[in-house]
């Protein structure tokens, strides 16, 4: 199993919690793959712990259902399925508009500051075809007027869901070259934010979020025809 090059010693007075966002960080950036199985010895051994913090973590990851197993048989990372974005989508957006509405008095020119560079990064990220930076800047864009919202349960509930949306925003900006439509519909959200318009940007923010899914579904569906022209170019015997 490629365990992630990355890793580095984990502190001892925060064992279980920094193994678990560990493995996390891994999952959810993309360094340990949809199906990819997980060994807690060979995790244990990378991160320089025992079997017993690893085997906890995994078992919190698949409580959140970002991990899975069959007793005796193996643990692996969930897959992804396109039913997922269809059920978690709506909600981020819904929920970010909230977001917005509390956001809006809040927010300074340093903060569209922070959201200009988050967009400039996700457009380098992009250009380098860097799912993983491009995953990263996307995220804190929009966490910029989420914060700026001051409501710590609508922050910890999205904080919540950004973690299964991170994981199929790593393969969205992986696979699509359409992905950099998503720079210039934050360019037109953070126009929108300077004028104070919050209707206007909270549909903006709406249409971002569908335009991304929308790209996912056509993403999928590229995938399967290729899958069955693979099929046809190569019957099975």
């Amino acid at each position: 199993m490629p365990i992630p090059e990355s890793s580095r010693p984990i502190n001892r007075f925060s064992m279980r919690e920094e193994v678990y966002s560990t493995l996390l960080g891994w999952i959810m950036e993309g360094e340990l793959r949809p199906g990819e199985k997980l060994l807690d010895k060979d995790l244990a051994e990378k991160m320089g712990v025992s079997r017993t913090p690893v085997r906890e973590a995994l078992r919190r990851l698949e409580d959140k259902e970002l991990v899975e197993s069959s007793a005796n048989r193996w643990t692996r990372v969930a897959e992804i399925s396109l039913e997922e974005p269809e059920m978690i989508y709506p909600i981020l957006w819904t929920l970010e508009e909230l977001a917005v509405a509390q956001a809006l008095e809040n927010l300074t020119v340093e903060d569209f500051h922070r959201m200009e560079t988050a967009n400039a990064a996700l457009e380098k990220a992009l250009i380098e075809s860097d799912p993983v930076s491009a995953s990263r800047a996307d995220s804190q864009f929009h966490d910029v007027y989420i914060e700026r919202s001051h409501n710590h349960f609508l922050i910890a509930i999205l904080q919540d869901l950004k973690i299964r949306y991170r994981r199929i925003e790593v393969a969205y900006f992986e696979g699509s070259a359409c992905a950099m439509d998503s720079v210039a519909e934050h360019k037109l959200i953070l126009e929108a934010f300077r004028s104070g318009e919050l209707l206007r940007i909270q549909s903006m923010i709406r249409t971002n979020w569908q335009s991304s899914l929308g790209r996912l579904k056509d993403i999928e569906k590229r995938a399967e025809i290729d899958r069955l022209s693979e099929i046809s170019l190569h019957p099975q015997s």
